[in-house]
């Protein structure tokens, strides 16, 4: 069964940092591209960030970059996102998801397996 498992949520103070990972099992991660989306209450949910199988492509929202890193170790089956400078609004339920054609881009739709999410909580 194909299962992405995200970790590293919680609660931390303005100006903090939190390392979120997402480990996929199964036939998800090899050759996926690999995003991060999160969707905060009574919001959509929106795009933070991608990246390409190789890595060398990466992708970020405008709200986040400069701030976030996405990165990712295909023999760990585990791709990162490192949160600094984090802000009140970047509290939401963050999912990590998969995309078997690597297309590595913002749409959520061309994503194919997701994860159940974590929660991050960033207080003022």
């Amino acid at each position: 069964q194909v299962q992405l498992v995200e970790s590293g949520g919680g609660l931390v103070q303005a100006g903090g940092s939190l390392r979120l990972s997402c480990a996929a099992s199964g036939r998800t991660f090899s050759g996926s591209g690999m995003g991060w989306f999160r969707q905060a209450p009574g919001k959509e949910r929106e795009f933070v960030a991608a990246i390409s199988w190789s890595g060398r492509i990466t992708y970020y929202a405008g709200s986040v970059k400069g701030r976030f890193t996405i990165s990712r170790v295909n023999a760990m089956n585990t791709v990162f996102l490192q949160m600094n400078s984090l802000k009140p609004e970047d509290t939401a339920v963050y999912y990590c998801a998969a995309d078997t054609a690597n297309r590595a881009r913002d749409r959520a739709l061309e994503y194919d397996y997701w994860g159940q999410g974590t929660q991050v909580t960033v207080s003022s």
